[in-house]
């Protein structure tokens, strides 16, 4: 279009053509009709060879027999020679054989137009190029913090599979899927996860569960199912937790990891889920959500409080997704749970079908001291909530996966 190493302006001319004329009839009337006009200093062509005028553009289209444009002329001459040659264009009045009119639109300075470039790329460049050189004293603990946790990481029995520095030590220890989990949790102070690295669970695990409070904490897709199948098989488990949908543990930020860990499920409350033959629950339901679930306790204390049939102080308020199931098993109640596990709505269990119509997007869960069947599941879904944790399921035959159930047990 034009030089950016000479010009200085840029004029803008537009042009109509009583007929059909061409890009070369354009440019020939350009220099035909200004010969001569302005003296040999302004001589088109002669501005031209000497590299002070820049290439003539020109850009036209033809429609219904009228022609219509603009030619771009650039320049390094000073304000009034450009001024001049600006005006000597609209002199023009025939292009070939047809009538026409140009006139000088604009005189664009080119400088002006880098300048602002400049200034705008100076901004972008202030903005986004410049390191960051302000120091952060939390950051910097955070990093060094974090590479010596990393560093601990170790490995135990023949297999030699990933272990955090406390695994042998601790009263407790964290099942995990892989290395990669184990550096997660020590990034976040938690030093007792033992890897099994497959599903061939390494027996130095098995042992450990035998002698320590075990709690499996897995990725909550297929991989880490079938991992808790076989290690439910083989080793002696006390909790479970799954990740977040669609997380794995390695990729899980602190605040989540300490939450999952809180809202561990005790083993009893999923072992039916997978190995009980006789059970009316479908094999292929799913565990909770984690996000729903709350820290229990024991297997043995889980047991021996499912005997005492009394409700939670009203005071207090049940915490957990635990407390709520203690509360209302054995008294035909049911709560509907929002995301914290705060009672939205608390009813008689046999009123469940008339009032599951009038719950609001602020329920997500269901806790409820009778059987769920497929009509009511059908309801349950259809308002949107992501769990149930139900005395029974019977009569199952749909189950929409957008739903996932939990057996309270007797």
């Amino acid at each position: 279009m034009y030089s950016p190493d000479t010009t200085k302006y840029l004029i803008h001319i537009s042009l109509t053509a009583e007929g059909v004329v061409e890009k070369p009839d354009v440019v020939g009337a350009i220099f035909g009709q200004t010969e001569g006009l302005l003296g040999e200093d302004l001589d088109l062509r002669d501005l031209q060879r000497t590299g002070r005028v820049g290439r003539i553009d020109v850009q036209i289209t033809s429609k219904k027999g009228e022609t219509k444009g603009e030619i771009l002329i650039s320049t390094s001459l000073d304000r009034a020679e450009t001024a001049i040659l600006a005006a000597s264009l609209e002199t023009i009045d025939r292009v070939g054989p047809c009538i026409a009119h140009v006139i000088v639109e604009s005189i664009e300075d080119i400088r002006v137009v880098k300048r602002k470039k400049i200034v705008e790329r100076a901004k972008e460049i202030l903005l986004d190029r410049f390191e960051d050189g302000t120091i952060d004293s939390d950051e910097l603990l955070d990093d060094v913090r974090q590479s010596i946790r990393i560093e601990k990481i170790g490995s135990i029995g023949d297999e030699r599979v990933p272990a955090g520095p406390n695994v042998q030590d601790s009263d407790a220890i964290i099942i995990v899927e892989g290395r990669a989990d184990v550096l997660n949790l020590l990034r976040y102070g938690i030093k007792n996860a033992v890897a099994v690295e497959g599903t061939h669970i390494p027996r130095i695990v098995e042992e450990l569960c035998e002698k320590k409070t075990a709690t499996a904490f897995f990725d909550g897709d297929r991989g880490g199912e079938l991992i808790l199948r076989e290690l439910l098989q083989v080793a002696d488990i006390d909790f479970v937790a799954f990740s977040p949908k669609g997380k794995s543990v390695e990729d899980m930020a602190r605040k989540e990891v300490i939450k999952t860990l809180r809202n561990k499920v005790p083993v009893e409350y999923i072992r039916d889920q997978y190995f009980e033959e006789t059970s009316e629950f479908p094999a292929e339901f799913r565990m909770p959500p984690v996000s729903k679930n709350e820290q229990g306790i024991t297997e043995k204390k889980a047991k021996q409080s499912a005997s005492v049939k009394k409700p939670a102080d009203a005071g207090k308020g049940p915490l957990t997704l635990r407390d709520h199931i203690d509360t209302v098993k054995g008294h035909s109640l049911a709560r509907f749970l929002s995301d914290d596990f705060t009672v939205v709505k608390e009813l008689k269990s046999d009123d469940l079908e008339k009032e599951v119509e009038t719950v609001d997007s602020s329920v997500t869960g269901l806790v409820v001291d009778r059987a769920v069947d497929q009509k009511l599941l059908d309801q349950l879904v259809n308002k949107g909530i992501a769990y149930v944790a139900a005395k029974d399921f019977k009569g199952i035959i749909k189950r929409p996966l957008s739903i996932r159930l939990m057996k309270m047990g007797s």
